[in-house]
Parts: C-alpha cells; sequence; structure tokens
C-alpha cells in the first residue's frame, strides 16, 4: 500500500470518500514510511502509531456512516511546538523535554474536529530559532533531496525543517508548520514543497509554544497548492482565547486555487535584486514574470525602499519578545530544573544553562541587552519604526500591484554542518521572507524549478493582509506554468 503515500492531501480525501481505501490502510501506510525513513531523515521527535491508528478507525466509521469531516482520515504530521492534549510537546528544546500538555491547541483542535489523523510530532530548530534545523535538542532534520555534486547530508531549512522533510519524503499528506521570519517558505522552497504563510492573526496562536508573538504565524506545508489552500482553512479560526486573533471569516481558498489571473497586477520590487544574487535564482525570477505574464498578468515594477532595514529590524523585534516570552521558563512553574542549586537565583541560571542550546541563549541575551534600560530607546522602539515604515512600503505598493513576486531564497539547500555560507547569502536568504512577517502579510513559496545540482528552488508570491485569494490564484498560475513534479531519489 506505499503507492498511497505518494497522493496529494485532495486525491487522498477523494479517495477516502469514494472508499477505495481507508484510513486505516492510509495511515498504516504512513506509519510503515515514517518507521523506514525516520532513523535516516530524523523528521519525527514522536511518532503516535496507537493514536493514529484509533482516530483512523474512528474516521472510517463517520465515512461509513455520512458524517465526514473537511479533512476526513487525512493523516497529518504536528510541528512540535502545537501542544497536542496528552502527547509530548517540546518545541525541540531540553527545556520542555517530558512536558505533556493537559490541552490542545486551537490550530490542532480545529484539524481534529474535522476529521483529520494525527501521526505524530515534528523536529524542529529549539523554539523556532534557527533556519537550518541544526539547533534541535533533537538533532538535525535531513533533506531527502541530494544534489548531483555531492552525497552530503543537505538542510531541509528551518525552523519547520521536520514538516518540510516529512512532506518530502512522503511521511505524511500534509503538516502543520510556523513562520516567525521565513520558517515556512524557506522549508518549503529547500524541499519541493508549497509552504503558506497566513495573514497574521488568521490562525490562532493559543497553544502554541511562542518564540515572537507579535510575528509568529501557523500555516500549512503541503505537496500542492490547493493541498495548502485545503488545510489552511481547517487551521485558521476566530478564537477568544488569542487576542490577536482576529474576528473575520474564514473563506473556502480552494476556489481560487486555478481562478484566471488575466488582468492581475504583479509587483516586483527593485531592491531585491541585489550584489550576489545567484544568476540562476535571478533567471527563475524572471521566468516567473514571464509565466505570470503569458497567463495575462500584468508585471509592474515596484518600490519597497525600507527592505534593506528589514533583517535589522526583525533581529532586534523577535529577540525582544523572545526575551519576554522565554522568561517564563526559570526552573519553577514547569519544564526543566536544575539539581543542586544553592540559591534562588542559582536555579534560575542552572535551569537556563542546562535547558536552552546555544542558538536560544545568543537571542535571549540579544533580546535582553535590547529592551535593557538605557538601549530600549535606541534599539527597539527604532526598531518598531523601521517595522511601522516596512508595513507602509507595502501600503503604498498596493495601489500599483496586487501581489508582489520574489524569489523564496537565494540558493537551493545547503549541507548541514556547513558553517563556509557566505554570510551574503544568508543575509538575502533572510531578507526575502521576513519583511511579510514583519508587515503581517500573507505569503506563500511554491516550487518553480531546479538548480545545477538538481535541488530545488521556490518562487514567492506575498499578498495583501486577508487577500490569502489572491496570493492563491496567483501561486496556482506559477504552479500550473512551472509543472514542478521532480521527486528526491529514494535513498533513506
Amino acid at each position: 500500500m506505499s503507492d498511497l503515500t505518494s497522493l496529494t492531501l485532495k486525491a487522498a480525501l477523494d479517495g477516502l470518500k469514494s472508499k477505495a481505501f481507508s484510513s486505516a490502510e492510509l495511515t498504516q501506510a504512513f506509519l510503515a514510511n515514517i518507521e523506514a525513513a525516520n532513523p535516516r531523515l530524523n523528521a519525527y521527535v514522536e511518532v503516535t502509531a496507537d493514536r493514529a491508528l484509533e482516530m483512523a478507525r474512528a474516521s472510517d466509521a463517520r465515512i461509513a456512516s455520512g458524517e465526514a469531516g473537511a479533512l476526513e482520515g487525512a493523516p497529518l504530521g504536528i510541528k512540535d511546538l502545537f501542544c497536542t492534549d496528552g502527547v509530548q510537546t517540546t518545541a525541540g528544546s531540553n527545556m520542555l523535554r517530558g512536558f505533556v500538555p493537559p490541552y490542545e491547541s486551537t490550530v490542532t483542535a480545529n484539524l481534529w474536529r474535522d476529521g483529520a489523523v494525527m501521526l505524530g510530532k515534528l523536529n524542529m530548530d529549539e523554539f523556532a530559532m534557527g533556519s537550518s534545523n541544526e539547533t534541535s535538542a533533537f538533532g538535525p532534520v535531513v533533506n531527502p533531496w541530494k544534489s548531483k555534486a555531492s552525497n552530503a547530508d543537505l538542510t531541509p531549512g528551518g525552523s519547520s525543517g521536520g514538516s518540510a522533510s516529512a512532506v518530502a519524503a512522503d511521511l505524511c499528506l500534509a503538516a502543520t508548520a510556523s513562520d516567525t521570519g521565513g520558517s515556512i517558505r524557506q522549508p518549503a522552497a529547500f524541499t519541493g514543497t508549497v509552504g503558506v504563510k497566513p495573514t497574521y492573526g488568521r490562525a490562532s496562536r493559543y497553544g502554541m509554544v511562542a518564540f515572537a508573538s507579535s510575528l509568529d504565524q501557523a500555516g500549512p506545508i503541503a505537496k500542492t497548492v490547493e493541498d495548502a489552500a485545503l488545510l489552511l482553512r481547517s487551521m485558521c479560526s476566530f478564537d477568544e482565547k488569542d487576542s490577536t486573533s482576529l474576528e473575520v471569516e474564514t473563506p473556502d481558498w480552494t476556489a481560487a486555487v486555478g481562478k484566471s489571473v488575466k488582468g492581475l497586477r504583479v509587483g516586483v520590487p527593485a531592491e531585491y535584486v541585489m550584489d550576489g544574487m545567484p544568476a540562476e535564482i535571478l533567471n527563475l525570477w524572471e521566468q516567473g514574470q514571464a509565466w505570470l505574464k503569458d497567463a495575462g498578468a500584468e508585471i509592474v515594477p515596484i518600490s519597497l525602499p525600507h527592505t534593506k532595514y528589514a533583517l535589522p529590524a526583525y533581529y532586534i523585534v523577535a529577540p525582544a519578545e523572545a526575551s519576554s516570552n522565554l522568561a517564563r521558563y526559570d526552573g519553577m512553574r514547569f519544564g526543566h530544573r536544575a539539581e543542586g542549586a544553592k540559591s534562588l537565583g542559582d536555579l534560575y541560571e542552572k535551569t537556563r544553562a542546562e535547558g536552552f542550546g546555544k542558538e536560544v541563549q545568543r537571542r535571549l541575551t540579544i533580546g535582553a541587552y535590547v529592551l535593557s534600560a538605557g538601549f530600549y530607546d535606541a534599539f527597539y522602539v527604532r526598531a518598531l519604526k523601521v517595522r511601522r515604515r516596512i508595513a507602509q512600503d507595502f501600503d503604498e505598493a498596493w495601489k500599483a500591484c496586487d501581489v508582489v513576486l520574489t524569489p523564496s531564497t537565494p540558493s537551493a539547500a545547503f549541507a548541514i554542518g556547513d558553517k563556509q555560507i557566505d554570510p551574503i547569502t544568508m543575509y538575502l536568504n533572510d531578507v526575502f521572507t521576513v519583511t511579510a512577517n514583519l508587515a503581517g502579510l500573507p505569503g506563500v513559496s511554491v516550487p518553480a524549478g531546479l538548480d545545477a545540482g538538481g535541488l530545488p528552488l521556490g518562487l514567492q508570491v506575498i499578498g495583501r493582509a486577508l487577500d490569502e485569494a489572491t496570493m492563491f490564484s496567483a501561486a496556482a498560475a506559477l504552479e500550473q506554468a512551472a509543472g514542478f513534479t521532480a521527486r528526491p531519489e529514494k535513498w533513506w
């Protein structure tokens, strides 16, 4: 039954509805794939096989009685920062190793309401801080793709590396993920999958382990644009338990997939053409513009002048919020608690030194510094002003265009442990995605081509706030034109 695992989410739901196969059969096929692949890919930190089969059998019963939900019987992977009632949730950190939440996140509760099946919890960068999934306390996730030029293990990107690797390797139909500065779209680009960050406030943050509260947003990683639209609809809802949740209707975004883009104005920001940009990325971006133009869209040059300040602003705002959010992990209330402390201050220091990895410690130190007396106005308040300018840039751009087209990343996936990454490349990598988070806008990465080594590359579409529908239409047009069907060759 292993061929079942190569189905898209939409095809699997259709097959379940027509009773071509059962959810139990589908779930068992994925569990078999996970058992074979996970020792090598390290995508899952916990596999909930018994619960998955129990949920699958319950789904089969509902399908038989005509009471199927929107995702009835679909086996999914859950990023390990969504709290799951009765199942360990660690956010990839030793600080939360062994923490079993007594409640469910709103996003996952929505999925179970719609009949989805949980295969397990997916690996991630610790507290979502990282771009390569190498900061996880459970070890790095391995990308199922390999370069033709090398046999080195590649990163799947981060922080949602487990989600992206699992979808690309057919270890789940689709997965939940989260995006603070590009943590859905960059891994999607690195693994030849589709990743969507919705408008800030579309999906509830209740029950998500927080990194930076004004930037974090849940979204899906899936095999196709249609699959991403399907899953996102179930994930999003208004939630009184989240003060930043938007009380707006959740549309059926699948209706926008395949819709004509004739007359659509596609903005191309001049500031995204930077020194050091690889030719194959620039060529792909130009190809994307040509595809949309051939589909009837109008290509419009635009300016986002404060783009160059986005990364510095992000690396002040995000660590500042993280230092506040992660202050709760002090050894007193829950999570790791150090042994042998001689005083309260000693307990705090030892607990946080033992529980947090080096990257998290570094960002918390930055955050505490920029919020400290004497530096608050010079750094944090100034960063917030820059953030507002970035949002205003987009407000001005929307007068001329309906969506913005950019590359997703400046390169394909790089090797795990590669410390020689060109800083310019890493700068570009972040700047393509981080502006959408600072402005609270929806963004999607669509696989659009391969680099010289045969590794996937993505194009990003950014939309107006709450206009995911237009973004999905443009993304689907790109997907159709690109005709991306490449799959990683199985080596694991």
